[in-house]
């Protein structure tokens, strides 16, 4: 077997990258990859520059890291700034780092793909190849954010670092429709939700349910503005375009869901979401009206419904968000892994990654109090 290192997605076929990924995750597919690339989302300028190896028996791939070479923390959201000082204040640079991780997105599924065949051996060679390519490099460690639970078992063996954080996650057990759903919870969520969604039933919004074949280019142009709109409020950096989500739609239309709202048969407001076989996953958000309760409609109950409808297991909406616990997601915890390239750090972080769990059991716990489900 040999190892390579594969700075653009261009330098190995989408069906031999894909034939490894597992539940069709449409974020670790050679499409969503490279239309990264290609609309020029990530690269020098965002700091987000791939660096992904490969492992070929012969000339078949059989095992991939999905990898990137890191100059700063955006778009990762597991934040790890204390680390970046204590290095500094060491006089250590923690820039670059390689982080395993898809950019600008919290969602759980693979880092480490394989041919089930040479599973045990293409781990090992990959774990050889990113530890090899911080040294060579001159990273300062190894980040693996949002493994699954498979992977991060392997990760623990390695003794990296474990780190916990939480999300909320939506379950389907098997809803027939939304209104059996809203049966399994409290009385007042129940009819907290009922509210909220006649407000937009009574209103003069029209929502529309698209995918990406049936998404017109202006759709996609529209939700861009309002995706963009959004980060520039919050004074973040709109690193996607209008030209990244109409090639991912053209790549993987059957994955796409967009959720448009529309007034005087004018769009005001998107919701953009992907799936899987079995998990549904909430994205992006934009809005140029504000109108009550639009957001949770498109973000959550639409999703939802679609769940239901399409008997889809999870649904993972994105990170934080408290408010998301009234509407029937509940906590789940989530993990990231660490290796640290300096010897003298790995003890102090991996005390710094304990130290957090009490804290993260305490708060999934209080948020347990007040789920919106009956008492079974």
């Amino acid at each position: 077997m040999k190892i390579k290192l594969l700075s653009s997605m261009n330098m190995v076929s989408a069906d031999s990258w894909n034939a490894l990924v597992v539940d069709n995750n449409p974020f670790c597919r050679h499409e969503f990859l490279k239309a990264l690339e290609d609309n020029q989302c990530i690269g020098d300028k965002f700091g987000w520059i791939p660096k992904h190896l490969a492992v070929f028996h012969e000339e078949d791939l059989v095992g991939a890291l999905i990898l990137f070479e890191k100059h700063n923390n955006y778009g990762e959201f597991v934040f790890d700034h204390q680390w970046q000082n204590a290095f500094h204040n060491h006089n250590l640079s923690y820039y670059p780092k390689l982080v395993s991780s898809i950019p600008y997105t919290p969602a759980s599924g693979q880092r480490f793909l394989f041919k089930e065949e040479y599973k045990e051996e293409v781990l090992e060679i990959l774990f050889d190849g990113v530890r090899n390519l911080c040294n060579d490099s001159q990273c300062s460690s190894f980040h693996c954010l949002f493994a699954e639970s498979d992977q991060l078992n392997w990760l623990k063996q390695k003794k990296l670092s474990i780190r916990q954080d939480c999300q909320f996650h939506w379950f389907n057990h098997n809803y027939t429709n939304f209104d059996d759903f809203l049966d399994q919870l409290k009385p007042k969520k129940r009819k907290n939700i009922r509210q909220e969604r006649k407000k937009i039933q009574n209103s003069d919004v029209e929502i529309f349910a698209l995918d990406g074949f049936t998404a017109k280019d202006q759709d996609w142009e529209d939700f861009a503005k309002f995706y963009e709109r959004i980060f520039l409020e919050k004074s973040g950096i709109p690193t996607l375009n209008a030209d990244f989500f109409k090639q991912i739609a053209s790549s993987i239309p059957d994955q796409v869901l967009l959720f448009l709202a529309k007034e005087n048969n004018e769009s005001i407001a998107g919701s953009l979401m992907f799936k899987s076989d079995t998990k549904l996953f909430g994205r992006l958000w934009g809005c140029i009206e504000h109108i009550d309760f639009l957001h949770f409609e498109l973000c959550y109950y639409q999703g939802i419904e679609y769940c239901i409808q399409n008997q889809i297991k999870v649904f993972e909406p994105g990170a934080q968000g408290e408010h998301k616990v009234a509407r029937g997601f509940i906590p789940q915890r989530t993990f990231s892994a660490h290796w640290i390239n300096a010897l003298e750090f790995r003890k102090p972080i991996d005390q710094f990654c304990n130290d957090e769990i009490p804290y993260i059991e305490n708060y999934i716990n209080s948020v347990k109090e007040h789920s919106p489900f009956k008492q079974s």
